[in-house]
């Protein structure tokens, strides 16, 4: 362990927590643009955090410790994941401690939790939105996995740094298999971060409602802990799609400067991501909770034919 691996840990984090509400702030204003509405800035995800931080916070009498102790292991847990996934640099102390499985397992802690949080308290909609929330991931996760196997398969291994080196510093081969998995990861990206045609962030009708119903009992800096840590999902599904399927710039180990050239790469991906994801969701209307087996199962379909198309064409 060096000092450049901490520095790029540290660094890393650092530009998790204060980035991700950034990139949301971002996603939202290219949606309202599109959409002919007016939008308060990217800078405004901070403001609502940080009026939400100012308010106070309401318990009900029923509510446990895990009603209680779910918004900081929810944060906790996105910070850990977001020193595993090489995003800037493939010198990670983190990283090494965890691959692509584990990876996946610590997303599946934070929903379970969460599940759990939205059950505690015993009203209709927080057992509703639980209810769906386990449902999809049981569908998402699989999907997930065979998408990022795929990838694996090039690199001969799980581990995300060793990906990241062979993908974005080996010899550069057009793999049709990666064109697959790609598709599944984008029908995956979209379900982890509730979005159109999946869920809908912005939505207030309580019966379409799957992430939202399961944090309504939530205030004051409780909600701000879960609405910066679903800030951060969103900006880590983007930066794990990019780590594995468009590595090119991250920095490699011991190379100081290619850490400014990583960050300006880096935000140039995420800006083209986010308008990518304003536009299938502009082009796409919610579906309806039953059609989510087709779609995730879609996506399943694509990421085992990437499988497949790997051994039968390579």
């Amino acid at each position: 362990m060096t000092a450049y691996s901490i520095g790029s840990e540290i660094l890393q984090i650092l530009l998790l927590l204060f980035a991700a509400p950034a990139f949301t702030g971002w996603v939202r204003t290219v949606k309202c643009r599109m959409q002919g509405r007016t939008y308060a800035g990217i800078c405004q995800p901070y403001r609502n955090i940080r009026k939400l931080f100012a308010k106070e916070v309401i318990l009900a009498e029923n509510a446990s410790w895990i009603f209680r102790s779910t918004p900081y292991i929810v944060f906790g847990v996105t910070v850990l994941i977001g020193g595993i996934i090489p995003f800037i640099s493939v010198d990670l102390p983190f990283a090494a401690t965890a691959d692509v499985i584990a990876l996946v397992m610590l997303f599946a802690i934070i929903r379970f939790f969460t599940a759990l949080a939205g059950m505690d308290i015993g009203t209709a909609f927080g057992g509703m939105g639980s209810s769906r929330e386990m449902t999809i991931s049981s569908l998402a996760e699989p999907a997930m996995l065979m998408a990022v196997f795929t990838v694996s398969l090039a690199a001969n291994s799980t581990s995300l740094t060793h990906m990241v080196d062979v993908i974005g510093h080996g010899e550069f081969i057009l793999r049709p298999s990666l064109a697959f998995a790609v598709l599944a990861f984008i029908m995956v990206h979209l379900t982890e971060t509730g979005r159109v045609p999946v869920d809908n962030p912005a939505t207030h009708l309580e019966l379409t409602m799957i992430h939202e119903a399961m944090i309504l009992e939530y205030s004051g800096r409780h909600l701000a802990l879960i609405e910066w840590a679903g800030m951060m999902k969103l900006f880590l599904f983007s930066v794990l799609g990019i780590s594995i399927f468009c590595p090119w710039g991250i920095a490699a180990s011991g190379d100081p400067a290619g850490l400014f050239l990583s960050l300006l790469l880096l935000v140039l991906k995420l800006a083209v991501l986010g308008v990518v994801v304003v536009l299938i969701e502009t082009g796409l209307a919610k579906m309806r909770l039953f059609r989510l087996t087709e779609f995730l199962g879609t996506a399943f379909l694509l990421a085992t034919l990437g499988m497949l198309s790997f051994f039968i064409l390579e």
